[in-house]
């Protein structure tokens, strides 16, 4: 039997747009309360407002995953507005491209403190009240470039492997207190992030990207397991994407 989430409250992060908006959109129809935060609140806003339109309950605040005290702000309107904190997806996530030779150094620092520390920021906020009330999710949105290497964008490759290894460090701190972690591990999706880097696509000729809400219905269904099954990993790949 799988676990209803009708109820539970969540908070996603980089929910503005892409891969966030459409997890929002899918957790918000099986009935999750919302909170959904971006950096820019103009698109997180419209995707608040078209939970709302179709019956689903969702706020939206504007915020940066690289800033702590706007990852612990969000947890705590969270709690204020729902009562409690059952989940957390961290799906915010930017990208670079370039030969290393020619990286922009505040580009590459903001690709690693979006990528991993804004994760961090979100799961530091959001465990104190999970460890208090025994229960949990954390739902971490990597990448298949946290298992593989190639060139072009080597920052954002560096990154998604921090991550993946800091939610299996993390899976392994919090399973005894009964807190769930699951790390989704999407290759090529169709979001403004595979624009960045002009020969994304190159790296599997003939693919066709995959759909946000491919990545979307993954994340609903780690959250729809019983309390004592944690998908501890998911990697979801165009049919024809070989890397």
């Amino acid at each position: 039997m799988t676990l209803p989430i009708a109820g539970q409250a969540g908070l996603i992060t980089g929910a503005g747009s892409g891969i966030g908006a459409a997890i929002a959109e899918v957790l918000a129809r099986e009935g999750c309360r919302l909170t959904l935060v971006d950096k820019r609140l103009e698109g997180v806003a419209a995707v608040t407002e078209s939970i709302r339109a179709n019956g689903g309950q969702a706020s939206d605040l504007a915020g940066d995953v690289r800033d702590y005290a706007a990852m612990e702000a969000a947890v705590a309107a969270t709690i204020a507005r729902y009562g409690q904190l059952d989940l957390l997806v961290a799906c915010a996530g930017i990208a670079e491209a370039g030969a290393i030779a020619d990286a922009d150094p505040q580009l590459y620092r903001d690709v690693v403190l979006t990528n991993v520390v804004g994760v961090m920021n979100g799961v530091r906020a959001a465990l104190p009240p999970m460890l208090a009330r025994g229960s949990g999710h954390v739902v971490v949105i990597a990448s298949v470039s946290g298992r593989v290497t190639y060139t072009g964008e080597s920052a954002y490759v560096a990154s998604k492997h921090a991550a993946v290894a800091f939610a299996d460090c993390l899976r392994q701190v919090v399973a005894a207190a009964g807190i769930r972690v699951s790390l989704i591990e999407p290759g090529i999706v169709e979001t403004p992030l595979i624009h960045v880097y002009p020969d994304a696509l190159d790296l599997g000729p003939g693919v066709v990207p995959l759909e946000p809400m491919d990545v979307a219905r993954a994340v609903r269904y780690v959250l729809e397991q019983p309390a004592n099954v944690n998908v501890a990993e998911v990697v979801l790949r165009p049919t024809a994407q070989v890397l």
